[in-house]
């Protein structure tokens, strides 16, 4: 039994190639999964609503820092858990939303606090984007051949070397300042990690509409649900980063 690849990290060939040889009687559905996404969404908004409420109600950024990095360590504790243990899925899945809800709500209202109306504008973002790239999958419009699937797997790749690159020369004093600026570099730069980004939600439908074809187990509904959250969490830091560059030219 063959399964589909994915660029998205958590979402490879080598997690469902592992599971080939699994007994298991029940199987992994399309619904199913939508239901998880949705599931793990509203964790992740009810505890985003939580650091927001905090914000809104003391106007002091050191009163949700500590929510905001506890939620973001937190959340890449439980991504990394999940990753190795897909089938702890169920578990780690609902905790990840709720510690990365905890660092957007911090965030979000900070970002919101410098840009009035930008988070509204950023979730519009994201729900219209994955909706367009659904829209395109299943119509066909695009088409996930191995090329498609390569040159989305290299790209990728290349932008997380490019963060790591930003992170540890940031560390020193020595960032690229040409990508964190307002510059129209820095904006095409943030266009270009949006699209590859959405192209990353084609490549996790199709990753999960295969392994429901091809009877991956039940809790991998809730890693399907992970991976697309990771992938919707990075879009709408993007988009945020984005918008926040283009108000930052006015």
């Amino acid at each position: 039994m063959r399964f589909t690849k994915s660029s998205n990290p958590v979402l490879g060939d080598k997690i469902f190639s592992s599971l080939r040889n699994e007994d298991y009687s029940e199987s992994m559905t399309v619904n199913g999964t939508i239901n998880k996404i949705g599931l793990s969404l509203f964790f992740l908004v009810a505890a985003a609503s939580y650091t927001w409420g905090l914000f809104a109600n003391s106007g002091n950024s050191a009163v949700i820092m500590p929510w905001l990095i506890g939620g973001a360590i937190g959340g890449l504790i439980f991504a990394l858990i999940t990753s190795f243990k897909p089938v702890w899925a169920p578990y780690t899945t609902p905790i990840y939303a709720l510690l990365e809800g905890l660092m957007l709500g911090g965030l979000s209202a900070l970002m919101n606090s410098y840009y009035p109306g930008i988070v509204v504008q950023a979730v519009g973002l994201t729900f219209a984007t994955l909706f367009a790239m659904l829209f395109a999958y299943k119509s066909g419009l695009i088409k996930v051949t191995q090329k498609f699937k390569a040159g989305v797997v290299a790209a990728t790749g290349g932008i997380f070397i490019f963060y790591m690159l930003n992170w540890i020369l940031g560390m020193f004093g020595f960032g690229l300042h040409f990508a964190n600026d307002s510059s129209l570099t820095s904006i095409g730069i943030s266009l270009f990690i949006v699209a590859i980004a959405s192209l990353n939600l084609v490549l996790d439908f199709d990753f999960i509409e295969k392994g429901a074809q091809q009877g991956a187990p039940k809790y991998m509904e809730w890693y399907g649900a992970f991976g697309i959250m990771v992938t919707l969490i990075w879009l709408y830091v993007e988009l945020l980063r984005l918008l926040a560059k283009l108000a930052g030219r006015d």
